[in-house]
C-alpha cells in the first residue's frame, strides 16, 4: 500500500471493503496480513493480482451491494480452479466500512506503513532528485527531501514526500532517527562533502549514497581522511551511487538505478537479520 493511496482513501465517503489475507498455506502470490481496499469504482493496493484478485474484487462489490452483511470469509485454493499454479491456498477476510476515514482510523493504516518503512533522507532537490522522488512511493521508505533553495522545493508536488527547507543540513542529520538511509546529490560539491562528513560523524546510519564519478569519490576520500575519519568508515559511502550494471546518465535511468540499489541493500539487511534469528534459535 502506498502513502499516496492512503491520502486518496481518506477522501472516500462511500462504502468500501478491506480485503485482507488472514491465513496462507503453501505457495501464494502474497503473504499473510497483506490487504487491498475496494470501492465501487477504485481499488488500492494488491493481494497478488491475477484471477485471485479478480475474484476478490468481484466478491467485494457483492458485499458493497449487500445492505445487511458487513463481513465475510472466503478460502481460495490456488490451483486449477483459479487458473493459478501456486498450489497453496489463502483465506481472505472482507470487511465493510462506511467511509475511508473510519477505515483508516480503525486499522491505523497510515501509522503502520510509516512504522514499517525505513527513513530515507535525500539532500538536493534538483533534476535527478525529482526523477528519484517521483518513483519512491510504495517501495518501503518514508522520504524526506532537503534543500536550501526554497524555489526547488516548491516545484515538488507529491503528497508522500516530506519537504524540508534547511540551510544547515547537519542539523537535520543530528535529529534523524538511527539507521536512516541517505542519498547526497546537491548542487554543490562543498555541500556534499559537509553532508557526508556530518553523517560519518554521527556514525549511526544504514546507507550513504553519493552521486558522482570515481574521480569525485577519490577526492572525497582524500578530504575525509584528512579530516580524520577512518578509512573503513569512509568506504561505506557508495559513490558512484546505483547498480553498476545499469548504464545511462539520464535522470530517470539514474533514479531507477539508485532505487534498485536501495532495495538490494535493504534486502541484504533483512537476509542478515533472518540468518541471525535462525542461528539464535538453533
Amino acid at each position: 500500500m502506498k502513502l499516496n493511496d492512503i491520502n486518496n482513501i481518506e477522501k472516500l465517503y462511500d462504502n468500501l471493503i478491506l480485503a485482507k489475507i488472514i491465513n496462507k498455506k503453501g505457495s501464494a502470490p502474497r503473504n499473510k496480513n497483506v490487504f487491498m481496499i475496494i470501492s465501487f469504482d477504485k481499488n488500492y493496493g494488491t493481494i497478488g493480482g491475477g484471477e485471485l484478485e479478480y475474484r476478490v474484487i468481484k466478491e467485494s462489490i457483492k458485499l458493497l451491494r449487500n445492505k445487511e452483511k458487513k463481513e465475510k470469509l472466503i478460502q481460495y485454493p490456488l490451483g486449477p480452479s483459479l487458473g493459478q499454479c501456486c498450489g497453496g491456498y489463502v483465506k481472505i477476510k472482507f470487511k465493510k466500512f462506511d467511509t475511508g476515514i473510519n477505515l483508516l482510523k480503525e486499522m491505523n493504516l497510515k501509522e503502520k506503513i510509516i512504522n514499517e518503512n525505513e527513513n530515507l533522507y535525500i539532500f538536493g532537490a534538483g533534476h535527478v532528485s525529482k526523477a528519484l522522488l517521483s518513483k519512491l512511493d510504495g517501495v518501503g521508505f518514508n522520504v524526506f527531501v532537503i534543500d536550501s533553495r526554497e524555489s526547488f522545493l516548491k516545484d515538488i508536488n507529491l503528497d508522500y514526500i516530506n519537504k524540508i527547507f534547511a540551510r544547515n543540513p547537519e542539523i537535520i542529520i543530528k535529529n534523524a532517527p538511527p539507521k536512516s538511509y541517505y542519498i547526497v546529490l546537491t548542487h554543490s560539491h562543498q555541500i556534499d562533502l559537509l553532508i557526508c562528513s556530518s553523517i560519518l560523524k554521527i556514525n549511526n546510519f544504514s546507507f550513504i549514497g553519493l552521486i558522482g564519478s570515481n574521480t569525485k569519490k577519490i577526492r572525497f576520500n582524500k578530504k575525509l581522511t584528512e579530516i580524520g575519519y577512518d578509512k573503513d568508515l569512509i568506504n561505506k559511502i557508495e559513490c558512484p551511487i546505483g547498480i553498476s550494471d545499469i548504464e545511462g546518465k539520464e535522470p530517470d535511468v539514474i533514479a531507477i538505478s539508485i532505487i534498485a540499489r536501495l532495495l538490494q541493500y535493504k534486502s541484504s539487511i533483512i537476509d542478515k537479520q533472518k540468518l541471525y534469528l535462525k542461528l539464535i534459535k538453533s
